[in-house]
This record gives structure tokens, C-alpha cells and sequence, in this order.
């Protein structure tokens, strides 16, 4: 077997968390991530039957029996995952009747992985039903981002708008818009469903005065979206108290999207 240290999948994980740690979107244990992982990935790097052992997962996740996941830890910094990835990461593979975790590697202190998996585990069986080649899920709490949910009303199609108004390139990188739900209570079955729900159209999830969700293919992907969305919200933010003379008109916006040829929201457009 090669060191996992070797492998690209962990040191993606642990090049993207530093990065949003040092961007201040994870602060302390704020914030975690999901990574799909194929077999062929880990074969060179871990024996898919040597279980560590098994953790409840507190609910059914059937749909995604066999799938294996790297995920980030329950209580971990996001400061500490780059140099002592095996403490602070999770490799696991989901049971044949959906109920525990195998632990194949990490968790070496006996911890287990993060309060927010169902909402992670339920959004990837909803974005897999929408594009199966979505492998990663992403959860943080960008500043700016955050700070927008106290001053603009919290509607998937006014928020986008918004959004889409403050970068020329925003609505080519996410055209499907950004989903919006209220506050909820985080780490419950709940909020994992409702984001669910919300994942099936949008790849961008915001979690009322809490953070936000993003899906992708790749870790740059996703955080690009979540990049994207943070650098709108922060032009807004730098803008919103004083008079608005120019703006991105929704005819520019529309020759935007068809220009560069994505299919976006057209009902979330004034036209």
C-alpha cells in the first residue's frame, strides 16, 4: 500500500481547507466538507475490508450504501486538518442498511465526523439524482456573505438578483441562482432534508444568519461558487448605504448568460 499522504484527494482536502480557514470562512470548528470518493481512488492507499470501526449515523442513508466519503471531523479546527489531517479527517464507507459509518481511516483520536452529515449525506443523493458526477459538498461561513443575510431579505429570487448584479461574471458562474432557507436548527435530520430539498435546483444553498452550502464536481469548483457568492456579497455590503447611480441591467445580465452560453433563471430576471 502507498502512504495516503501520497493520495490527491486528501492533500485536496487539506489545501482547500487551509485556504478557508485563512479567508476566515471557517472559523474554530466552523464549517465542514464532503468529498465522494471512487474506489479505484483509495485501492492504492486503503483496504476497503479492514473496518476501524463502526459509528452510528442516526438516521438512514440507504441511498448511499457502499459509498465511500472523506469528511471532516465532529468539534475539529480547520487550522489543524493541514498538519494532522489523520485526527482531524474521516475516511468511511457507508454500511449495506444505511445505518453506520465504517471507519476505513482518520479519526485517530476517537472522534467521528461532523454534527452537519445528514445535510451533507442528503445532498449528495440530491445532487447525484441531478448530475452524478457531483462528489463534493461544502458548508462555511463566509463573512460577507453572512453579514448580507442581516440587511437584504432572505428570497431566493431578490437575493440572486442581487448577487447577480454585483460582478459581471456572476450569473455565467452560477446561473442556477442560490437557494435560500430560513433560520433552522443546525446538526438535525431537519435542515439536512431541507437542504436536500433546496439542492435539487440550486448548487448554492444559504442557511439563514448561518452560513452557506455549495455542491460541485471538484473542490475548485465548488469553492469558486462559494468564492463568487462571498465577493458579491462583499461589493454589496461596501455599497448597500450610499445612493445607487449605475448598475448591471437585467437586458446586460441576459445578453450575459446567452453569450456565454448557460442556462440560468430566467424567472428570476425583471425582463
Amino acid at each position: 500500500m502507498k502512504n495516503i499522504s501520497e493520495a490527491r484527494f486528501l492533500n485536496e482536502m487539506r489545501s482547500v481547507s487551509a485556504n478557508m480557514y485563512r479567508l476566515g470562512w471557517d472559523e474554530r470548528n466552523g464549517g465542514n466538507i464532503s468529498y465522494l470518493l471512487e474506489q479505484d481512488e483509495i485501492a492504492d492507499f486503503l483496504d476497503p475490508g479492514s473496518v476501524i470501526r463502526k459509528i452510528p449515523l442516526g438516521f438512514d442513508a440507504r441511498a448511499l450504501s457502499g459509498k465511500i466519503f472523506l469528511v471532516t471531523g465532529s468539534g475539529k479546527y480547520f487550522k489543524n486538518i493541514d498538519r494532522d489531517p489523520e485526527n482531524n479527517l474521516g475516511i468511511f464507507r457507508i454500511s449495506g442498511d444505511g445505518s453506520t459509518a465504517e471507519l476505513l481511516w482518520g479519526y485517530a483520536d476517537g472522534g467521528q465526523f461532523t454534527s452537519e452529515l445528514p445535510a451533507h449525506l442528503m445532498s449528495h443523493c440530491a445532487r447525484l439524482s441531478v448530475d452524478p458526477e457531483n462528489r463534493i459538498v461544502m458548508h462555511c461561513h463566509p463573512t460577507y456573505t453572512l453579514a448580507l443575510n442581516y440587511v437584504h431579505v432572505l428570497d431566493e429570487k431578490q437575493l440572486t438578483h442581487t448577487l447577480w448584479q454585483m460582478c459581471t461574471e456572476c450569473i455565467v458562474v452560477f446561473p442556477d441562482g442560490v437557494g435560500v432557507l430560513p433560520w433552522m436548527l443546525c446538526g438535525t435530520n431537519e435542515i439536512g432534508e431541507a437542504t436536500a430539498k433546496k439542492m435539487e435546483a440550486f448548487r448554492l444553498v444559504v442557511w439563514g444568519m448561518h452560513g452557506i452550502y455549495g455542491a460541485g464536481k471538484t473542490m475548485d469548483e465548488v469553492f469558486g461558487l462559494i468564492e463568487t457568492v462571498e465577493k458579491a456579497a462583499q461589493i454589496y455590503m461596501l455599497t448597500c448605504h450610499m445612493p445607487r447611480i449605475g448598475t448591471i441591467k437585467d437586458e446586460e445580465l441576459r445578453e450575459l448568460a446567452e453569450s456565454f452560453g448557460v442556462s440560468y433563471r430566467r424567472d428570476f430576471l425583471d425582463i
